[in-house]
């Protein structure tokens, strides 16, 4: 089944850069969809335990049979080599079709990396300055309102800077994260849940709501990302979608990941058990693409996208953005004070960089300093190790179980990597 889905990823590929009007040096720059990312290693000659690796696939298995989740993917990877890799349980409550590398599965803020570095290869050829005001893309943002405590605004003091966005420190919110709080209802009330407008009409909506502080001052987490799609369409003169695909996952030959998936694909569908409604139909798009959260994948594409990082931006000789590119992204942009001042749940040990979380300390988090790397709300997750050479892809559809898969996730691989 999975060379069936290489093939058609194949067409799927000729077909976009035919749609793109792309030539023979496109094309030549694109990295074959045909031909699996997995490339499997021996876990032993990779450094893992493999007695110790079992203690992961005994988990997910156990965890599927007591019907705590429907179905999982787990990869974990070292060199460039896959060392594990399996399918657990099924796509959905009800279904039958097991899990599979090919399954598709909505990664929500696993995005925001995509986007993000769709971004910088923008800053990259002078189109996109990271310094500059968001007010110089999006003009609205020039006159932007700081929420007070007794449910008054005063004008901000300080812009909001592109890097703010990028890194969550921009005074933007998600209302989600503290429903009942007065300004999320604010946000909630002047339509922060709103998907009938276009990445850019959202962007000027969002410009009309208070930030809950000063740009630069405090990191929370936030629509951050999804103000800077709007950003990098006026900087990219194009759609967010075609410049995601143009940059990014068309030239990685990433067939599957998409801001709307087609109903042919409905059977590789990954669904959910729980989560407060957040499981939206694949393939029934709504105008918004939401640069935040808006996309779906599968583990095998995703993991095109996470071996191009973990090769400082090439991938089998093509190359998405410049390692000192790379390097910028992976410069923590937030301090003590940054990170007390907001609601900073990447942890302790941690920073954040533009588009991702850091490993600032490894003596307080299992994966090595440097460590680069996001999750969704459904659980999705992977991570960048350079200082071990290790990366990881994980996938479920669960949001009240992702926290939890994370320390699991974390136990597992370093537990099993003894050499």
């Amino acid at each position: 089944m999975a060379d069936v889905h290489r093939i058609s990823r194949g067409l799927a590929a000729a077909a976009i850069m035919l749609a793109l009007g792309a030539g023979p040096a496109l094309a030549a720059k694109t990295v074959d969809p045909k031909a699996s990312s997995i490339v499997k290693g021996d876990a032993v000659a990779l450094g893992f335990d493999p007695a110790k690796l079992d203690v992961a696939r005994q988990g997910l298995k156990a965890d599927v049979a007591a019907g705590k989740i429907p179905g999982a993917y787990l990869l974990i990877g070292r060199h460039g080599k896959v060392a594990f890799e399996e399918g657990f349980g099924v796509q959905g409550p009800g279904q039958t079709a097991p899990v599979t590398n090919e399954t598709i599965f909505r990664v929500f803020s696993m995005t925001k990396p995509i986007v993000s570095v769709t971004a910088m290869t923008l800053v990259q050829e002078g189109k996109l300055d990271l310094d500059a005001p968001v007010s110089k893309y999006l003009p609205e943002y020039a006159n932007l309102k700081i929420w007070q405590a007794d449910g008054t605004t005063v004008p901000a003091t300080r812009p909001m800077l592109v890097r703010n966005l990028m890194s969550h420190t921009s005074g933007l919110i998600y209302g989600f994260i503290t429903p009942q709080a007065p300004i999320a209802k604010a946000w909630a009330a002047g339509g922060e849940n709103r998907n009938d407008l276009t990445a850019r009409e959202y962007a000027k909506l969002v410009a009309g709501l208070p930030l809950r502080n000063e740009p630069g001052t405090a990191w929370n987490y936030s629509h951050s990302t999804d103000v800077l799609g709007a950003v990098v369409e006026v900087a990219g003169g194009k759609t967010l979608d075609v410049l995601v695909r143009e940059r990014v996952t068309g030239p990685l030959g990433m067939t599957d990941t998409a801001f709307w998936q087609p109903e042919s694909k409905r059977a590789r569908f990954a669904e959910g058990k729980g989560g407060g409604g957040i499981f939206y139909d694949y393939a029934k798009p709504t105008p918004y693409l939401s640069g935040g959260g808006g996309m779906s994948s599968t583990t095998e594409d995703y993991l095109r996208f996470v071996l191009m990082l973990a090769g400082n931006g090439e991938y089998k000789g093509v190359r998405i953005i410049k390692a000192e590119t790379l390097a910028r992204m992976r410069q923590d942009e937030t301090t003590p004070e940054i990170r007390k001042a907001g609601m900073f749940f990447s942890g302790p040990g941690m920073g954040f960089g533009l588009g991702f979380s850091l490993v600032n300390d490894d003596t307080v988090q299992r994966p090595g300093k440097g460590t680069f790397s996001w999750w969704g709300i459904a659980g999705t997750e992977f991570w960048v190790d350079p200082k071990n050479d290790v990366f990881m892809v994980f996938m479920i559809q669960n949001r009240e179980l992702a926290m939890e898969y994370q320390r699991k996730n974390r136990a597992w691989i370093y537990d099993a990597l003894v050499k």
